[in-house]
């Protein structure tokens, strides 16, 4: 396991760095260990790409001409969702890697190395992120193949992608946090599927809220990936993002200042045994 140790740490004293900066290279180590798993475990990227592309060919031919969202086209209108689905699913990635090394004992092995205990949270939804900006731009070029044309200008790309990795990398710790409670693959990935998909499907990803029940449209306009969605989709279309903005904003700060700490906390008790 030595090969996981900073070598940076063997040059440097400790007086030159503080804390934060050993937390963040050490994350940065272990993030690179759980990258390089992918190319000898290409699967796991093939199949997170792979569902994705099967709700952009679903609701593109199968539910797109029966869908009425107004004056565009329902392509334009769906990559948005898309996207956004694809990197929320993405986060239980994060909850699967860590409960699965959490079973086999290798974080009890990280624990006796000389790093950061935050590291292994950071390196793993550092890691995660990465992927989760790979699969995004395999969703484009798809949307690209099957009709979606976005008109934004350059800051618009970069609004649009820098709220998508904020969401992803959020969501991400949200995983880790219910992986630390419930340690198990098997419980985190069922334990994901009942947060996400009602958040998922509750949303303006796939239709327009305004068709929905009262009540539920109430829950589908303030809940947090209808924020995100909409506004990504303001950006990448072009148009203003009004609210939706702030509101996205808002929540992706805020559920990371209340799970980073959360997660971080779970994971010193659950090390501490």
């Amino acid at each position: 396991m030595s090969t996981f140790v900073n070598p940076h740490k063997q040059e440097a004293s400790p007086s030159r760095h503080g804390r934060l900066y050993w937390a963040v290279a050490d994350g940065l180590v272990l993030a690179k260990r759980n990258l390089v798993q992918i190319p000898r475990i290409p699967e796991l990227l093939v199949f997170a790409t792979i569902q994705p592309v099967m709700f952009v060919l679903l609701f593109r031919y199968v539910f797109g001409g029966a869908i009425d969202v107004g004056g565009i086209s329902y392509v334009d209108f769906l990559m948005a969702g898309i996207f956004v689905q694809t990197v929320a699913f993405g986060s239980m990635t994060t909850g699967i890697g860590l409960a699965e090394d959490l079973q086999r004992g290798l974080v009890d092995r990280f624990r006796s190395l000389p790093m950061a205990r935050s590291a292994v949270l950071t390196g793993r939804t550092i890691a995660d992120l990465a992927r989760n900006a790979f699969v995004v731009v395999v969703m484009l070029v798809v949307g690209l193949l099957v009709g979606f044309r976005p008109e934004a200008d350059l800051a618009g790309w970069a609004a649009a992608i820098g709220l998508l990795l904020l969401f992803s990398f959020a969501f991400s710790w949200v995983a880790a946090t219910i992986a630390l409670l419930v340690r198990s693959v098997e419980a985190v990935q069922q334990a994901s599927f009942i947060w996400l998909f009602p958040l998922t499907f509750a949303s303006s990803a796939f239709v327009q809220t305004d068709g929905m029940p009262g009540w539920l449209r109430a829950f589908a306009d303030h809940q947090p990936l209808t924020q995100v969605i909409d506004t990504v989709r303001g950006f990448l279309l072009g148009q203003p993002v009004g609210s939706a903005g702030w509101q996205a904003l808002a929540w992706c700060v805020g559920i990371l200042l209340v799970f980073v700490p959360l997660s971080v906390s779970l994971y010193r008790r659950a090390t501490a045994r």
